[in-house]
């Protein structure tokens, strides 16, 4: 016997986020040959789920993951370039997780589309020494709150 379960609209909106990634434009970030749809984004803790896409020899270059970093590779892949794992390479299928602190370069030698999950945005290193974040800001004004967080909860 089927019964429907009444529920709260109003609750369910509120605790619920349906996202359709389908109707949602690519948006392109600083890094050529990278495109992004952001899925989540909390600007006060930095956590972020994106579906990024890569076109072929694209390149993240020299970062750092701030806190744990997921990849789930749908198409292509996603191979270290530079650092310490140079030349892993995470195939469409596979999924990787990088530690807090870790740092590379990634490559998308023959393109990619991936599912990437941050706990909070990656610190790039530009050539002039500056430490920003990939829209270009400089990290510590715009994300340095979240150390104090994570000093907290840990």
């Amino acid at each position: 016997m089927d019964a429907a379960i009444p529920h709260d609209q109003g609750a369910a909106e509120r605790h619920s986020h349906l996202v359709r990634p389908q109707d949602m434009d690519w948006q392109k970030t600083r890094f050529p040959g990278c495109e992004a749809k952001t899925l989540l984004f909390d600007r006060g803790t930095g956590l972020m789920t994106a579906l990024m896409r890569f076109a072929p020899g694209s390149v993240l270059p020299d970062h750092e993951h701030v806190g744990i970093e997921q990849s789930w590779v749908i198409e292509g892949a996603l191979v270290d370039k530079e650092g310490p794992a140079k030349g892993i390479a995470c195939k469409a299928g596979e999924f990787i997780w990088r530690e807090a602190g870790s740092r590379h370069a990634a490559w998308c030698p023959e393109g990619a589309l991936i599912l990437a999950i941050f706990q909070v945005p990656n610190k790039f290193f530009e050539a002039d020494g500056r430490v920003v974040d990939a829209a270009g800001q400089d990290w510590d004004e715009v994300w340095g709150h979240t150390a104090a967080q994570r000093a907290q909860s840990a």
